[in-house]
């Protein structure tokens, strides 16, 4: 099956933006091996600050509905209410995605799946926002309950306010859980929310793949840095099309037992990528306190405060004479290229 890829911005903003986005991406896409399954908009913005851009609203489902008739293309919007399905239905929109904030709700996700009932319409359901796996699995039941079979899921990350990298932690391990739970199921990745930043979409994109996702859904919009609403995690057309064409859509391995080692080496990579940007953030970090140090003065060494950040890796290591022994050598070099770099500065 062809990988489902689904692109447009984060929010309709215009007319002419949303027309220039599905412009621009048919002709990166236009003889391309890659073809793009919807055209996505946020039409109706769940906004946690009430006073971000929070859509258009309903006079944009006349213009997708349009840009779907001359591009060719199906598109899909967020929806919250069960007014918003029949109002997509009205204007030949036939696929829709639910949102993480609303799918904490099951009151919510109840009334959407009992207007969903007896229609077409695609559901995709994002998970919540809590890394809670019966909300997100309930979410599909209900549907699956009221005869709604085409349903979708998209894995967009959870929050958590200890994730220091992305936007969004990614908690794989959920995601995996739900494709075994529903392997019928298409199981799509947003590496956007994830991400929170456009340099680290390639990245995650190319995980969830690794982890046999389905597809992937990307915030795509024609100036990204002029977008009302999630600019850093938004890319254009063009850098779609090279972020896809670099990716490996399918793996190639069958080996017995390569299955299980791809899913952990996957988890690896992952926290791998996250040690590499942490310890990046720390080093610039260390910079600034040499400024400091610098300015007012200060010793160089510090024992007091190395010592308490030997206590924090000894209260989270494993309980393992070899690897207590790793850490230690580990901090020893991580002191020496702090106290190097910060001599530099300071000198």
């Amino acid at each position: 099956m062809d990988p489902i890829i689904i692109a447009g911005p984060c929010a309709a903003e215009s007319k002419e933006q949303l027309f220039s986005t599905a412009e621009q991406l048919g002709k990166q896409f236009l003889n391309s091996e890659i073809k793009l399954s919807y055209f996505r908009a946020g039409v109706w913005k769940a906004r946690s600050n009430p006073n971000a851009f929070k859509g258009v609203g309903e006079v944009a489902l006349p213009w997708l509905d349009e840009l779907s008739t001359i591009y060719k293309i199906p598109v899909c919007v967020e929806i919250a209410k069960p007014k918003h399905i029949e109002q997509c239905l009205k204007n030949n929109i036939r696929a829709v995605w639910i949102g993480s904030r609303t799918v904490v709700n099951p009151f919510v996700v109840q009334e959407l799946a009992e207007a969903a009932q007896g229609s077409d319409i695609t559901i995709m359901i994002k998970n919540p926002l809590i890394p809670d796996f019966k909300l997100w699995t309930g979410a599909i039941e209900r549907f699956l309950n009221f005869g709604v079979n085409k349903v979708m899921a998209i894995h967009r990350g959870f929050s958590d306010n200890n994730e220091k990298i992305y936007r969004n932690n990614p908690l794989w391990e959920l995601a995996i859980d739900f494709k075994v739970k529903y392997p019928e199921i298409p199981l799509i990745c947003d590496p956007s929310h994830i991400a929170g930043k456009a340099r680290y979409i390639e990245k995650i994109a190319q995980i969830a793949l690794n982890y046999g996702f389905n597809g992937l859904m990307i915030e795509t919009h024609c100036c990204p840095a002029q977008a009302l609403s999630d600019a850093e995690q938004q890319i254009t057309p063009q850098r779609l099309k090279s972020l896809l064409s670099s990716l490996v859509f399918k793996s190639q391995t069958t080996e017995p037992g390569e299955e299980e080692l791809r899913v952990k080496r996957n988890l690896i990579e992952g926290i791998d990528a996250q040690i590499a940007e942490l310890l990046a953030k720390r080093m610039s970090i260390v910079d600034e306190i040499a400024v400091i140090k610098r300015k007012y003065n200060l010793p160089l060494v510090q024992p007091q405060q190395w010592q308490k950040a030997i206590n924090s890796y000894h209260e989270v290591v494993l309980k393992d004479e070899n690897f207590l022994q790793f850490i230690e050598k580990f901090l020893e070099l991580l002191h020496q290229q702090s106290l190097e770099r910060q001599k530099k500065l300071m000198n």
